[in-house]
């Protein structure tokens, strides 16, 4: 199930609240949601001059290619 499809459920498990209530329990939370949706930005990852200039480690062996006139 992805996100998108997941829809917020509330549940009143104390009191008698009033329709008004309820609808300034939604304004508040929508708000607050919306206010931490803004906010959540992810930071870009620092590259350095010396990581960018890094020769990326190279591959395993492979063993399975037989090398050199030792193959037999």
């Amino acid at each position: 199930m992805s996100t998108e499809d997941q829809t917020p459920a509330m549940d009143i498990v104390r009191g008698h609240p009033t329709e008004e209530e309820l609808a300034a329990l939604v304004a508040v939370l929508g708000d607050a949601y919306m206010r931490e949706a803004e906010d959540a930005v992810a930071e870009e990852p620092h590259v350095s001059a010396w990581q960018r200039t890094q020769r990326p480690m190279r591959r395993p062996l492979r063993r399975d290619i037989p090398w050199g006139r030792f193959a037999g």
